[in-house]
């Protein structure tokens, strides 16, 4: 079989929709053509403009060729778009028409289309390929598949409009990037559309052209734009969420509006300014569009909003019943939850005082917070934020528990009742409703580590609090699960009994951090698959597949080993009283009665003592329906701590030695990559020992004496390097510098600690500084998925602490 190499991005039965009534030729435009040196030394442009079959236009050799060695394979062209071109074409020609039952028939097929189409030309996979740090042609094809249907969530639940040409002499023109995205505040020559760059589908000024075929050229329009066009332009849309289920009427379309001669021509300069290098037409004089067409950017916007008095189909309440009695609720956005007025805030009319709270909610100041950070970087200033959230929550807990009232922690432990259980975990739920954007309100930029490891209430309190004087504002995940993402009768709200000893560890954990939290030093965040079918379903198959022959068990983990050791004992602790006695029988045969009792009383007495265990009778009690939900928990997982990591600029932290494993792997260097950096301070690094305070009170006081101040700086500064090094080119003085820096800064810091007579536990740190970042596609591919905007490619470094006295 004969291969295909020359391939049509954009197909050639699309191209004969723009093709002149008796003509075989689209008048073919170069808007940037090559230039070639005559023998006598004079340089020439070749030809710009020329008429072409559709054979000879929109194509690029090898586009989608994949390499194996030096065998060439064109499965992609044959299989992938062979398919999507036949059920495309059919959907084009249906949308075209006025059939409404073949518009519902093709609708999913029809979205699917012009995502492909939008990512498979030279301009679409550029841009895919400006998202990696660096993507080899067979991963880009590989990428382009993965993040298919990128778009289509968004497109259907916009406003829908199909525009005619029929009464215009002037017809619609063809480019190599026909899906088209216009926002009447980015012009062309804005940064955010320099090559590769379009504007954003989910901003919501920002609508999507597609022309159909000479006669008819698709526009779609974000719902809040369309019925308010002064909305902020460059502000997303409300609940800007790709991959999730959605419900949209398939037979609603505007095609009322037939267009004159300049509404088609200012189309048309859209469509051009926004193509990369060819375009096509029917005729000649189309593919000039600004000569008719003057004016500002800004001023095209008119003519591409829909009828206002057409907006009625769209948006409002969908409320959809089942046979069995149940209901489906969505909104105007695609939400399936009402709003919570109680976590929304109010902008403040005029800029805030230097000096006054941050409106992002951090607690810091305004000045040290958001001033100096651009819109797009801050957290979100209309939602509660993470913190508030947690302090409200804290406030809950105290109060549901009596904690506010003198109660102590022994007490609670003995009369924890089912509904107080109950009700905790319906406030954490209604805290952070299901549809929450939890990238909206995470920080962005600024000295911080995503900490991954185990989340037990007595092993973060060994190092991952006091890494937070060490690395900045630690990003934490809470141990606390939402009911909402577990089987009815798994959830603490329908089972509390089941949860009892489980939310004594969560509530212990957090009461313990919460200060932390408060001081600004842990920004404890909710589990990102709560929020994110979609993004759960892909991490869950992403770490499936890379835990293909990974030996995933306690050995190697120490720490993870003694906690399980410990709260088997506690269990033990709990056992009913005749159990107890039973297995020391058993095991002491020659135990005599006053034995038993004396050793009943001691275990009596550790249980007292133990903070996690409970106080209460019977807590095993229950048969089948009964026992307790035990969860060791890890989190975040390697995916999610990359994703974290990346969407907010931070480094990761780890006191696991099987996910210093996993960042290892991910850390490898790619083929010709350039050597390690910072190689003298790494070695520094490791030799060192570091005091990481465990108490929550000492560890905020010395935060704001700023003793241990010099190390977040020297992180930032070594991660602001690691991240632009392929940018601006090594700088081994700059690394020379830092490393001779840094035995400074330890030394005085840590003398500081002793001569104090600061407590703790003592650690090495081991950190990877990877020539090419820890990186992984997937992780990327995630981010896209998840509308994110502003992360970073890859991780610069990572650091592993353990036990001082640990083996190598």
């Amino acid at each position: 079989m004969a291969i295909t190499r020359n391939n049509h991005f954009v197909p050639q039965w699309h191209q004969r929709g723009f093709l002149e009534p008796d003509s075989s030729k689209l008048a073919y435009l170069d808007l940037a053509p090559p230039t070639k040196v005559l023998a006598c030394g004079r340089m020439i442009e070749e030809r710009s403009l020329f008429d072409a079959p559709t054979k000879r236009c929109f194509f690029q050799t090898d586009l989608y060729s994949t390499f194996f060695g030096t065998e060439v394979n064109d499965e992609i062209e044959r299989r992938l778009f062979g398919d999507i071109d036949t059920r495309g074409s059919q959907a084009v020609r249906a949308f075209a028409g006025t059939d409404i039952a073949a518009w519902h028939e093709h609708f999913g097929r029809f979205f699917e289309y012009i995502d492909i189409q939008k990512l498979r030309t030279p301009k679409g996979l550029a841009w895919l390929r400006a998202q990696y740090p660096a993507l080899h042609q067979n991963e880009l094809m590989m990428e382009m598949q993965g993040i298919r249907m990128l778009h289509t969530t968004i497109w259907t639940e916009s406003v829908r409009e199909i525009v005619s040409a029929e009464d215009a002499d002037v017809k619609f023109i063809l480019t190599d990037h026909p899906v088209t995205i216009y926002n009447h505040a980015l012009p062309p020559e804005a940064p955010q559309c320099a090559f590769p760059h379009d504007p954003g589908i989910a901003l919501k000024a920002s609508q999507t052209l597609f022309p159909l075929s000479r006669e008819h050229c698709l526009i779609l329009t974000n719902l809040e734009y369309a019925e308010n066009p002064s909305a902020p332009p460059l502000e997303k849309r409300t609940f800007a969420r790709n991959f999730r289920q959605s419900m949209v009427r398939t037979d609603k379309i505007i095609r009322t509006r037939r267009l004159t001669d300049l509404e088609v021509s200012q189309i048309n300069r859209v469509l051009k300014a926004r193509a990369q290098r060819h375009i096509a037409a029917g005729r000649r004089e189309w593919l000039y569009p600004e000569q008719e067409a003057t004016g500002s950017w800004a001023d095209l916007a008119v003519t591409l909003l829909p009828p206002h008095d057409e907006l009625w189909n769209f948006g409002g309440e969908t409320y959809v019943g089942f046979k069995d009695g149940s209901v489906r609720y969505q909104d105007a956005f695609g939400r399936t939850e009402k709003e919570r007025e109680t976590l929304k805030k109010v902008l403040p009319t005029k800029e805030l005082a230097l000096g006054a709270p941050c409106g992002c909610g951090s607690g810091h100041p305004y000045r040290v917070c958001c001033k100096s950070r651009p819109l797009a970087l801050r957290p979100s200033w209309t939602e509660r934020s993470i913190r508030e959230r947690n302090l409200v929550f804290h406030r809950g807990i105290l109060s549901i528990l009596g904690l506010d009232t003198g109660k102590d922690w022994t007490a609670v432990r003995r009369e924890l009742t089912d509904d107080q259980i109950r009700e905790v975990y319906f406030l954490y739920e209604a805290l952070w409703p299901l549809e929450t954007d939890l990238l909206s309100l995470l920080p962005k930029r600024r000295p911080r580590a995503v900490y991954t490891g185990s989340l037990h209430p007595q092993s973060i309190v060994e190092f991952a609090l006091g890494a937070s004087l060490y690395f900045g504002e630690l990003i934490v995940e809470t141990p606390f699960v939402h009911s909402g993402t577990i089987a009815k009768k798994f959830r603490p709200t329908e089972h509390p009994r089941s949860y009892h000893l489980e939310f004594l560890k969560a509530v212990a954990f957090f009461l313990n951090v919460m200060p932390l939290v408060d001081a600004g030093l842990i920004n404890l965040i909710p589990d990102p698959w709560t929020f994110d079918y979609h993004l759960r379903r892909e991490t869950m198959a992403m770490a499936e597949d890379r835990a293909a022959g990974i030996d995933i068990s306690l050995r190697g983990e120490p720490r993870l080993e003694e906690l399980v050791r410990v709260d088997l004992m506690r269990d033990m602790l709990m056992w009913p009283r005749n159990a107890q006695e039973a297995r020391m029988r058993e095991n002491f045969p020659d135990l005599d009665a006053a034995g038993i009792a004396e050793t009943l009383s001691e275990l009596e007495r550790l249980k007292e003592e133990d903070p996690l265990a409970s106080l209460q009778d019977g807590i095993f009690d229950g048969g089948k329906e009964g026992g307790q939900m035990r969860l060791m928990q890890m989190g975040p997982n390697f995916e999610i701590a990359m994703y974290l990591a990346q969407a907010t600029g931070a480094t990761i932290v780890t006191d696991s030695a099987f996910r210093w494993q996993e960042i290892i792997r991910a850390a490898r260097p790619r083929l010709g990559a350039p050597p390690a950096r910072f190689r003298q301070l790494a070695g520094n690094l490791a030799d060192a020992e570091f005091l990481f305070p465990d108490n929550p009170d000492r560890i905020i006081r010395m935060a704001r004496e700023g003793i241990l101040a010099g190390y977040p700086a020297l992180f930032g500064e070594m991660f602001r390097y690691l991240a632009d090094v392929g940018k601006r080119g090594l700088g081994p003085n700059f690394e020379a510098g830092l490393a001779a820096r840094f035995a400074r800064t330890h030394q005085a810091a840590q003398k500081a600690l002793r001569k104090r007579g600061e407590f703790g536990n003592d650690g090495r740190i081991s950190c990877v500084f990877a020539p090419t970042g820890i990186q992984d596609n997937t992780i990327n591919r995630l981010l896209l998925m998840s509308s994110s905007e502003h992360h970073l490619q890859m991780v610069p470094m990572a650091f592993y602490i353990q036990r001082s006295d640990a083996k190598a």
